[in-house]
């Protein structure tokens, strides 16, 4: 970070680079907080491309809907989302109707949505440039100088655009390509996580929800009394996962994300072709599914790595928001999330500088932006992830933990904006004191299922009851009545751990079991390393 002139007179007050949800979001709570902002937003595509983050769950759902008001939009755009499904199998599941399922009974009762990004993004910094952002477009911000407290220079790449602009805030809101957090050093990998993901959108995709299902199977159709098809569907095997997301139009989002030290994918001509193997090759609900689908040509994707994070993500002067600041992992749809959380305490860090507050304390504000996002991060990904992937594919395993994390997210943050409103996006998951004894529970619990699953693999019983098995949820509510079903939820792992978690008390693995599944696509060379050994699931 450089010193320059904090007198100089710049260009705009706030700067941000990245027109998506995340950079016009945070412009436009800006202006609607302070209308004689001078606000530039630079974004580098002539029109926004489809991009994943298409699931919203309940806290984001509030703050698209209630905090920038775009419920008109989402519910004449995209579709209403009815909760996740999660679906399993082994080796005796022969079809769609004889695989573990998991998810709702009836509809969601709190609103969330499966996005079109591209159209989501357009409408939020349309929604931007017409509250009085001015928009640099198609234009690149290639580099950042920034000076503690005085006017911050971006370096502008754009045949309409200056070559830089100047201004007192500069806003990152990047993405993944994480401009500043790279350029200053303070990008992390999450060395922990080392995640990949491959992802394509499908054209054709089968109904969950249709008479050719109804007919086929209909026990199974019968069972659920909701709709499965617009939920977010996952398919779940050790060590990775897959998820299912409808758009409006016909579209499916399809991807799978995977722990590079379990999961051994191998190549293959295109995106389309390597999913549509992986996925057939170990699931009956792909092979069904996919029987009559066609990739969309030009929208397929791989990333590895995926977890990073940024040791600052607030200075005098700039902050970073949404995946900018980092990102941890797909599943559960966090990312959104995040993303609310950090453009709501940007947007109030700039306009309480901005409002000239002699009662403000900037560096005390920035410091615990920073530890609150740090710890948040930190702790979300230790209570959460942190070796989720090894029990994922294990269907009573997993029926164990998703009414524990589903009722602690509703119980302990979907609460908060319903009973204190915009200001909640103020308090990150996991930052502050009152979020300790959740945090170690929740860590609990998640640990001894992974080392449950860890003594499952050694011993040959790894999914063997994911044929055919049924849990179906009637639902959650953000108030006290949660707390019957949450106890509930945790009797049923206190059980778990004198049936079998007893042979694990004593001993800890500390690493994942690698495994080396069958090839598929031997002519092609694999996309990462894998183990040994060999586990169907």
């Amino acid at each position: 970070m450089e010193i320059g002139e904090p007198n100089s007179s710049p260009d705009f007050d706030v700067i941000v680079c990245g027109g998506s949800i995340a950079g016009a979001s945070t412009a436009l709570l800006l202006l609607r907080r302070q209308p004689s902002l001078r606000v530039a937003i630079i974004e580098k595509s002539t029109k926004f491309a489809q991009r994943v983050g298409e699931a919203t769950v309940e806290v984001s759902a509030y703050f698209l809907s209630k905090v920038l008001g775009l419920t008109q939009h989402l519910n004449e755009n995209h579709l209403a989302k009815q909760g996740m499904r999660f679906w399993f199998s082994d080796d005796s599941v022969k079809n769609l109707s004889d695989c573990g399922e998991m998810g709702g009974r009836y509809l969601a009762r709190l609103p969330s949505w499966q996005l079109d990004r591209s159209v989501l993004d357009e409408e939020t910094l349309r929604l931007a440039v017409a509250a009085g952002a001015t928009l640099y477009r198609p234009a690149k911000a290639i580099e950042v100088n920034l000076c503690a407290g005085g006017v911050q220079v971006v370096t502008v790449e754009g045949e309409f655009a200056p070559k830089s602009l100047s201004s007192r805030w500069v806003i990152d809101a990047s993405g993944f390509t994480a401009l500043l957090a790279r350029k200053q050093g303070w990008f992390r990998r999450n060395q922990d996580h080392p995640t990949a993901a491959i992802w394509v959108r499908w054209k054709g995709v089968k109904d969950l929800d249709g008479r050719e299902f109804a007919d086929k199977y209909p026990r199974w159709f019968d069972a659920c009394r909701g709709i499965r098809s617009t939920a977010t569907n996952h398919l779940m095997g050790y060590g990775w996962w897959s998820w299912w997301i409808p758009l409006k139009g016909g579209y499916t989002s399809i991807g799978v994300v995977y722990d590079q030290r379990i999961v051994k994918p191998a190549g293959g001509p295109d995106p389309g072709t390597r999913l549509k193997t992986f996925l057939e090759n170990r699931h009956p609900f792909a092979r069904e599914m996919l029987a009559d689908a066609i990739w969309v040509e030009g929208d397929g994707h791989y990333r590895a790595n995926l977890a990073f994070s940024s040791t600052t993500t607030a200075g005098d002067g700039f902050a970073l928001v949404g995946d900018a600041a980092g990102f941890i992992d797909p599943f559960y749809s966090p990312g959104l999330d995040w993303l609310s959380y950090t453009v709501i305490r940007a947007v109030e860090l700039v306009a309480a500088e901005r409002a000239s507050d002699p009662g403000l304390k900037l560096d005390a504000e920035i410091q615990r932006h920073n530890r609150d996002f740090r710890r948040s991060y930190e702790r979300w990904f230790e209570a959460i992830y942190s070796g989720k992937y090894e029990y994922m594919g294990d269907f009573e395993l997993f029926r164990t933990a998703f009414p524990l994390d589903l009722g602690m997210y509703y119980l302990g943050i979907v609460s908060q904006p319903m009973k204190h409103g915009n200001r909640a996006f103020l308090n990150p998951p996991f930052a502050d004191a009152s979020s300790r004894i959740p945090f170690f529970l929740i860590r609990t619990y998640h640990r001894r299922l992974v080392q449950m699953a860890r003594s499952r693999i050694n011993r040959g019983v790894y999914g063997l009851h994911n044929s055919r098995q049924r849990f179906f949820l009637n639902g959650y509510l953000p108030e006290n009545s949660t707390a019957w079903p949450l106890a509930r939820a945790m009797l049923r792992w206190i059980r778990l751990e004198l049936k079998e978690g007893w042979r694990t008390w004593a001993v800890r693995q500390t690493v994942p079991v690698s495994v080396q599944p069958e090839p598929l696509a031997p002519a092609q060379a694999p996309l990462t390393d894998g183990g040994s050994k060999t586990v169907r699931a």
